[in-house]
């Protein structure tokens, strides 16, 4: 990767009069660090977990962060049924300002045995060419009876040998345990296999075989295999020695989908939505889920989306559970590469590597984003490095946006009587019965126009607040009834920095808030009526849904833990 190819608020000749806020921010981080201007150690140096504001004492303060952008779930020619080579996937990952990215390649005999070693050669390389871009190697993991997740370590000596001995261990589809195989009778015995991958790989990391390991879970309504009770399970498989509340290997799922462009009207047909959501229950799907939840909304998955519902659910437990958002990128929209031809007698269970594709100037079929284009996933960090990505997380340090929706934001949740910063995203703050306590967020807007021409505007900021109860005697509940939509402010026309200041008052039990926004385009009755959600993220109709015309952000929550004294 060249120097021009770097990021522009990474690129010294670049003025910063000529960077946007994130942009200062993220230049900011390196010149503390000392790493402006200059390359850094690569290894896997740790990086202290983020200031916990436990239950030490009433109140919390957190340090003062700057948002890396990345994107978790990118395939290349290391996939078997994708198409671009891992230098076309940095290349555009650099042009469309990501910090970092994880090629969480799918699973198969061939990527097991030849092509991740290969893969990590090629990041190697493009580590040593530009370190500033962070690059992680990863594996899209067929979890036993159900779904895909992303799993990546940390670079170093064992990060390949890590994801194939796991792969070969512990994978659905090369085990034949994948909903509706031969092998998946079993189901009770699948899923157990499932919670004893996670638990193996929290074991590599308490061991020290690797430095760490995050595990997210992808596109977690798409078929409607992902049950409540697995999802649990998988969040609390391996936990132990992190801050209460925070899991330590599976750490979340997708809020949203990639394949975003895959609705954009003529392109792929009259039933077609974004996210390819354009399912319906099947004999392996949880019989739980209503017909709709195989929906996206404003492009989020219906369990991020549906105030009152599964990701609800589980925050209601008073346990983090973290949402992302990213490109999945096998075929980019209005491109005009295809795949290149196999040599005779070769294929990907005996390579690994599919043929580099062709140019031939015509468009080709296509559902998803360059990485960074249109979803983007925010990181709050302390400094830069790959352990400070993933410790932020964990920490649950996160937002999400589409479509450059926002050029910033940072969340605060302070006591009135306490002069720090107070608990940001994936934080909990205690706080005494009664006491007045205000949530801050601090807006930038977008300052330029997004890839598609546009300069996004946000239109509202939604606070949705909910009950912690503990955990659910069902584990199979999907539903959070004392969640709800709290206040919708109006923030059209406004422009740079702003803060919104919104009182709020500790009631006699625990609670969290998060965040919501769009640019005011399309919404309509949340799934779970008007009580709960008035102006939620609805539905499009198949084959009608621009995805630059209907963008979000949502954030993390913060966590208020209410004690009687």
């Amino acid at each position: 990767m060249t120097e021009q190819q770097l990021p522009s608020w990474a690129d010294p000749s670049v003025h910063p009069a000529d960077l946007d806020a994130q942009g200062v921010s993220r230049r900011g981080l390196l010149r503390r660090a000392g790493l402006f201007g200059a390359a850094f150690a690569l290894g896997s140096a740790a990086t202290p977990a983020f200031a916990s504001s436990e239950k030490r004492g009433f109140g919390g303060d957190d340090p003062r962060l700057a948002y890396l952008v990345g994107d978790h779930h990118v395939h290349s020619v290391y996939s078997h049924d994708a198409k671009y080579t891992f230098s076309q996937q940095a290349q555009a990952a650099a042009r469309y300002g990501l910090d970092w990215m994880v090629f969480n390649e799918h699973s198969n005999f061939g990527h097991a045995y030849y092509g991740a070693k290969m893969e990590h050669a090629e990041i190697v390389k493009a580590r040593a060419e530009n370190p500033r871009q962070l690059i992680f190697q990863g594996l899209e993991w067929y979890i036993p009876a159900a779904e895909h997740c992303t799993v990546f370590a940390a670079p170093g000596p064992h990060e390949t040998d890590l994801l194939t001995r796991f792969e070969l261990a512990y994978d659905g589809k090369l085990l034949n345990y994948t909903e509706g195989s031969a092998g998946a009778t079993d189901t009770a015995r699948n899923e157990a296999h499932a919670v004893k991958a996670i638990k193996w790989l929290a074991e590599q990391r308490r061991s020290g075989y690797v430095d760490d390991v995050l595990v997210i879970a992808n596109h977690p309504l798409r078929l409607g295999i992902d049950s409540p009770h697995e999802m649990r399970g998988w969040r609390d498989a391996g936990r132990g020695g992190g801050r209460e509340g925070a899991p330590e290997i599976m750490i979340g799922m997708e809020g949203a989908p990639g394949a975003q462009g895959a609705a954009i009207p003529g392109r792929r047909g009259a039933t077609s939505i974004r996210g390819e959501y354009e399912n319906k229950p099947s004999a392996q799907s949880w019989s739980g889920y209503p017909t709709d939840a195989y929906l996206t909304y404003g492009g989020f998955d219906w369990a991020t989306a549906t105030v009152g519902g599964l990701w609800d659910s589980m925050l209601a437990e008073g346990s983090l559970f973290s949402i992302t958002t990213n490109s999945d990128n096998h075929r980019t929209v209005f491109d005009t590469w295809k795949n290149g031809d196999w040599p005779a007698g070769q294929n990907f269970d005996n390579t690994g590597k599919l043929p580099d594709p062709v140019n031939t100037d015509t468009p080709q079929p296509g559902s998803d984003f360059w990485p960074g284009e249109f979803s983007r996933t925010h990181v709050g960090v302390t400094r830069y490095g790959y352990r400070a990505v993933m410790a932020g997380l964990r920490a649950g340090r996160i937002w999400v946006d589409h479509g450059h929706l926002l050029d910033g934001l940072d969340v605060r949740v302070k006591r009135d009587c306490d002069l720090g910063r107070g608990v940001t995203l994936g934080g909990r703050l205690r706080v005494r019965k009664g006491e007045r306590i205000t949530l801050y967020v601090t807006v930038t807007s977008a300052s330029r126009a997004n890839p598609q021409g546009i300069l996004p505007e946000l239109a509202h900021v939604d606070v949705i607040r909910g009950a912690v109860r503990g955990p659910v005697s069902d584990r199979d509940d999907w539903k959070a009834p004392d969640t709800k939509v709290v206040q919708t402010t109006d923030v059209s026309g406004r422009k740079g920095t702003y803060t919104l200041r919104i009182p709020l008052t500790a009631g006699d039990e625990s609670f969290y808030v998060r965040l919501r926004g769009s640019d005011g385009k399309r919404h309509g009755t949340g799934y779970l009526g008007a009580s709960v959600d008035a102006h939620g993220p609805i539905p499009h109709e198949p084959g009608n849904g621009d995805p630059w015309a209907d963008t979000w952000f949502y954030s993390n929550p913060v966590f208020v833990d209410v004690a009687d004294a």
